[in-house]
């Protein structure tokens, strides 16, 4: 679908709502990953409103596009979004983290719309190829999207997962980096420099494309670009802000696993942008 037949506005409504029930879940639970769940929410409001095939009454249907979230940790994201595309009742999002909850810190297949348990970093890629072989083999036309924390891709198994990709040619595969710079113990680029990063991915036989990542019109025009490109996976590198709509959640390393108390919440929604 066009990114001139959607509606920008409603879609960055929608972006606003997602971040206050983010920031809501992350308080009632007292732990959880707001900084990454922040600035991906751009991202899964495009694949879950707009990209993808997938039928929330029927999250097994066999074609379905599936989406795998490989940076794990961010939950409260996840979760706001399957809620809200009617996965399960918005009502359960009161038991984020809670004792006997399927709503976990980490990502659950027994939870509806979860491809894969995820977590444990660099493992997302490497499933989604298989998936992506599968479909090739079996003549399916699904696409097989993967999110991708900065700090994640320093682990090896994603550039082997990336080699893997390439290889064979897996042009249903489109691989999303969250570029938002910062992970749990500083900025990504001091720990372990990533740059030049869309030349890293060329080098690895991928088409890459680079976009604001908290911009729908160029996410959308992003994914319809890697719909029509054969021949090799795609990759998006979404340079996305960390902590996005709390300005004082933004670029912050602390925030990457800090919950809000219920004095920051209050603090947060009233500069929520």
């Amino acid at each position: 679908m066009s990114a001139k037949q959607i509606d920008l506005s409603a879609l960055k409504a929608k972006a606003y709502q997602f971040r206050r029930e983010i920031l809501e879940t992350l308080e009632g639970a007292g732990s959880g990953h707001p900084g990454g769940s922040l600035s991906a929410v751009e991202i899964f409001i495009s694949l879950y409103d707009v990209v993808m095939d997938h039928r929330p009454n029927e999250p097994k249907w066999e074609g379905r596009d599936r989406f795998v979230v490989s940076k794990g940790h961010v939950t409260p994201v996840v979760y706001v979004t399957l809620a809200n595309y009617g996965y399960f009742p918005k009502e359960e999002l009161k038991t984020f983290r809670k004792f006997g909850s399927r709503l976990q810190g980490h990502v659950h297949y027994k939870v509806p719309g979860v491809e894969f348990n995820t977590g444990s970093l660099g493992h997302g890629l490497s499933y989604v190829n298989g998936v992506a072989m599968a479909a090739k083999l079996k003549g399916a036309d699904f696409k097989s999207y993967c999110i991708m924390g900065d700090g994640e891709i320093q682990e090896g198994s994603v550039w082997e997962a990336a080699m893997t990709a390439s290889h064979f040619k897996l042009d249903n595969v489109c691989a999303i980096v969250d570029y938002n710079k910062v992970q749990e113990n500083g900025l990504v680029n001091d720990i372990k420099n990533m740059e030049p990063m869309g030349d890293r991915w060329r080098s690895f036989g991928w088409n890459v494309i680079e976009v604001d990542g908290n911009d729908f019109e160029q996410l959308l025009k992003a994914f319809d670009a890697f719909k029509v490109t054969k021949g090799k996976p795609t990759v998006i590198i979404a340079n996305t802000l960390k902590g996005k709509g709390v300005p004082f959640m933004e670029l912050k390393c602390g925030w990457h696993g800090k919950a809000p108390n219920k004095e920051q919440l209050a603090d947060a929604l009233k500069v929520l942008y």
